[in-house]
């Protein structure tokens, strides 16, 4: 069989997604990283799937998407929260976290749709203190998100939740893009199979994670198990074509490209 890179984040919302994976797919190498760089690999021809910011999908036409299969949230998500030292319609700058792409796009959408404004950025490295920024407000995304309290912005808001409040619709933050090198492969299986092994282990995964992290495990699991949407149905399809055709409208992407499943079954939706 030919060995196919993949490459997903290393933060506890996508390891339901690779349980066991190694084990199901033993001719495939695993590389965890940011989000950021895994889209960066996959174009790079570093990698040959990726579990990419969706905002990398739309700037890619030679992608496809793996069916079924997201890391989305219905409303709150904890995970990806906009720190303020004023009120959000007041913020004139934000420090953004350097593993976000989706994310920091959600951000400037939002802002413009609800708010009216736009704000100047800085990066704010992986490694960097959140709390020691001199900006108004600091985006923060993944576990990083989760176990943040910045006593100093007394304003916080998930992301997920101001999504839901204005579009009614799932945010979708992360799909299985296939580079078009693989799109001969036999793929979707292994990742199906490999997210319900992960979804009937939750509990286990909560547990293990939760030391890592330093967090409650009774937290992880309900964050795994309520908070984290994993599917791809019509509903976060809906929340795609929605938040593409306001990337458009904001210049976050040049084209509305239409979205293609890995098994060619394409959704197009015309605004």
């Amino acid at each position: 069989m030919k060995q196919v890179r993949v490459g997903a984040v290393n933060y506890l919302n996508t390891k339901p997604l690779i349980h066991n994976l190694a084990q199901i797919a033993p001719h495939w190498v695993l590389d965890l990283q940011v989000p950021s760089h895994l889209a960066r690999d996959l174009a790079a021809d570093k990698l040959d799937i990726a579990l990419i910011p969706v905002i990398e999908y739309f700037r890619h036409p030679n992608y496809r998407i793996i069916p079924g299969i997201s890391i989305a949230s219905h409303g709150p998500v904890l995970s990806v929260t906009l720190f303020s030292k004023v009120p959000w319609p007041e913020i004139k700058s934000i420090s953004l976290d350097e593993g976000s792409k989706t994310s920091v796009a959600l951000l400037k959408i939002l802002s413009k749709q609800l708010h009216g404004i736009a704000f100047t950025s800085s990066a704010l490295p992986m490694n960097a203190d959140p709390e020691k920024v001199t900006t108004d407000g600091v985006l923060l995304i993944g576990d990083r998100a989760m176990k943040a309290c910045l006593s100093g912005f007394p304003f916080a808001y998930d992301l997920g939740k101001e999504w839901h409040d204005y579009a009614n619709l799932p945010f979708v933050y992360a799909i299985w893009a296939v580079h078009e090198r693989a799109f001969g492969e036999n793929l979707t299986q292994y990742f199906a199979k490999s997210k319900k092994a992960g979804m009937a282990h939750v509990g286990e995964i909560a547990s293990h994670e939760s030391k890592i992290l330093g967090l409650d495990a009774g937290f992880c699991r309900r964050y795994l198990s309520h908070i984290i949407q994993y599917n791809l149905g019509s509903k976060e399809i809906a929340g795609l074509e929605l938040y593409r055709h306001l990337a458009y409208e904001n210049g976050l992407i040049e084209h509305e490209r239409s979205i293609d499943f890995h098994d060619c079954r394409t959704f197009a939706k015309s605004y």
